[in-house]
């Protein structure tokens, strides 16, 4: 290795902790007005106001889904459950990942391989510097999680979720009515 790009990268390193909260909330406001890149035909997305959403879930949970914050590792209870059925977005219920595709990925959240075809939006995002793929549900626009290329096969992706996002719902029990 180069020694420049040993010290370029001690810099970079150096400054991290020297980023201001104005400049993470600079960055933050221009990843919340960024458009989501969705399948318009599978899902209709709600242009509902954030005060609503706000009435409908936890502090915690609205904190994730609409202010993009992260839960602590190993704080979900959705991380042990193991019963078959679907996880619903926990503010509008339409459903984003089946049981069969989750797995224990050892992050500390919940892990799936992949989430119902036309159910999410991605976009890119930036809050640590480098770039990751972020997803949200396509129908509220709530932050899930980030989807990551570390998974198993066959398609080796990490859709990592924040089990804050999501409702899981048995086999056994009907799903209950979307949100609108």
């Amino acid at each position: 290795m180069k020694r420049r790009t040993l010290l370029e990268g001690f810099i970079a390193l150096a400054t991290l902790p020297f980023i201001s909260s104005c400049s993470r909330e600079l960055i933050a406001e221009e990843q919340r007005s960024t458009k989501i890149k969705i399948d318009p035909i599978t899902v209709t997305p709600l242009k509902k106001p954030h005060e609503e959403w706000r009435s409908l879930v936890s502090p915690e949970a609205y904190r994730v889904l609409f202010e993009e914050d992260t839960e602590r590792p190993e704080s979900s209870p959705l991380n042990k459950e193991h019963r078959n059925g679907t996880y619903i977005c926990a503010a509008c219920y339409l459903p984003l990942f089946e049981s069969e595709h989750k797995y224990e990925s050892g992050t500390g959240w919940p892990s799936f391989t992949q989430p119902i075809a036309g159910h999410t939006g991605t976009k890119r995002d930036f809050m640590l510097i480098w770039p990751r793929t972020e997803y949200h549900c396509a129908r509220c626009g709530g932050h899930q999680g980030h989807v990551f290329n570390d998974g198993p096969p066959p398609h080796g992706e990490r859709w990592c979720n924040n089990g804050l996002a999501l409702r899981f719902i048995p086999k056994e029990e009907a799903l209950p009515e979307l949100r609108g």
